[in-house]
C-alpha cells in the first residue's frame, strides 16, 4: 500500500508522529508548518450480525495484531489547520459508474480550523436536546434529524412524530442555519481535498448524531467498537466525514477513532469541532474504541455520487 502523510500544523515546531509500538520503532511523518423513525427505517452504527461476524474474523485474523501497537494519528492536545494521510485507493469503486465523483485518490484528513468551537457547541446541545427524550438502554444512542430515527430503550422511535404528539418541535431556524452551515462546510472540504465535482456529490443516509457512554451493551446495536468498512456497511457511502462534539482526556477515555492499517493502529483522538474525513471504502478499515468513562458525541456527515441516495436537509416539523 503506498502511504504519503502531510502535516500543515499551527504553531508546533517540535511536534512529531506518534510512536509505532511494533519492533519499538518510530514511523517518521513529513511535516509542513502553516500556520473529525422507527427501527425498520435506519440503524445508524450498526452493522448487520452477518457483518459483524465477518468483519470482526476478518480483523482478527488477517489486520489487527495487539502487539503492532498504536500510532497516534492526530492527538486531541494538537490543534492542526489539515493532516493528510493518503493511501492506495481499493477496488471497491472500479465498476461503479460516477466519474465526476467517486474516489480516484483516497486517505484521511482532519481538520481543525473548519468548524468553530460554537457551532460544535451548538450541534452537541441539539443532540443533547434530542437524546433527552429517549436514549439506548445500552452504551450507544443515536438521533438522526433527517428521518427522525431516535434511540430508545432497545429499539427506536421517531422523534418527531413523538414530539408533534406532544404539541413541541426539536428543531428552530438557529439549529437548522448551523447545521446546513456546518453540512455545507464539509461537502466543500472533502469536494475539494478529493478533486471531486461538489455539485455531483450529495449527501446521504444516515446521517446522524451518536452518544456513547459506558454502559453494557443491551443489543448488537450497542456494540459500536466492531471494526467495518463504511462502504460495505452502507453501499450508497463514497466520503464518510465525522465531526466530533467533545473531547477525548477530558470528556471521556477510550472512544479514539482508530484506522486498521497493515503496519499498526492510527488513531484520531477527538477534540470539540475537529472534522475527520476519509474515502469510505476497504482501504479505510476502523472503530472505535470501546469507552472507558465518560461520554462521547459525535455526528456522523455522510455523501455519496448517487444522486438516487441523495437526502435532503431536516425542517422544522
Amino acid at each position: 500500500m503506498s502511504e504519503k502523510v502531510v502535516r500543515q500544523r499551527k504553531s508546533d515546531k517540535h511536534d512529531t508522529a506518534g510512536k509505532t509500538k511494533s519492533n519499538g520503532k518510530k514511523k517518521s511523518v513529513k511535516i509542513k508548518e502553516n500556520a473529525e423513525e422507527d427501527s425498520s427505517s435506519v440503524l445508524p452504527l450498526y452493522l448487520s450480525s452477518a457483518a459483524v461476524a465477518l468483519f470482526s474474523i476478518l480483523y482478527y485474523v488477517f489486520v489487527y495484531q495487539e502487539d503492532a501497537g498504536y500510532t497516534v494519528f492526530v492527538s486531541a492536545k494538537d490543534k492542526v489547520d489539515k493532516v493528510v494521510y493518503t493511501v492506495k485507493c481499493s477496488s471497491d469503486y472500479d465498476t461503479e459508474k460516477f466519474e465526476g465523483c467517486k474516489p480516484k485518490k483516497c486517505g484521511r484528513t482532519v481538520m481543525d480550523n473548519l468548524i468553530t468551537e460554537s457551532d460544535a457547541r451548538h450541534l452537541k446541545e441539539l443532540a443533547e436536546k434530542g437524546m433527552s427524550y429517549g436514549g439506548s438502554s445500552g452504551g450507544a444512542s443515536i438521533l438522526d434529524l433527517h428521518s427522525g430515527a431516535l434511540s430508545s430503550g432497545t429499539q427506536f422511535i421517531n422523534i418527531y412524530k413523538f414530539l408533534q404528539s406532544q404539541n413541541e418541535a426539536l428543531l428552530t431556524e438557529e439549529d437548522l442555519r448551523i447545521y446546513s452551515k456546518v453540512k455545507d462546510k464539509i461537502h466543500a472540504a472533502i469536494a475539494s481535498e478529493f478533486g471531486v465535482k461538489q455539485n455531483q456529490l450529495y449527501l446521504t443516509s444516515p446521517t446522524f448524531f451518536s452518544r456513547m457512554n459506558t454502559t453494557p451493551p443491551t443489543t448488537k446495536h450497542d456494540e459500536y467498537w466492531h471494526p467495518h468498512i463504511d462502504k460495505i456497511t452502507y453501499e450508497s457511502f463514497h466520503y464518510t466525514s465525522l465531526l466530533y462534539l467533545s473531547t477525548y482526556g477530558s470528556d471521556f477515555t477510550g472512544g479514539r477513532f482508530v484506522f486498521v492499517d497493515k503496519d499498526t493502529n492510527r488513531t484520531v483522538e477527538p477534540r470539540l469541532g475537529r472534522i475527520s474525513f476519509f474515502t469510505s471504502g476497504s482501504e479505510n478499515l476502523h472503530f472505535v474504541e470501546r469507552l472507558v468513562d465518560g461520554v462521547r458525541y459525535a455526528i456522523t456527515i455522510s455523501f455519496t455520487c448517487d444522486p438516487s441516495k441523495a437526502i435532503q436537509n431536516p425542517a422544522i416539523r
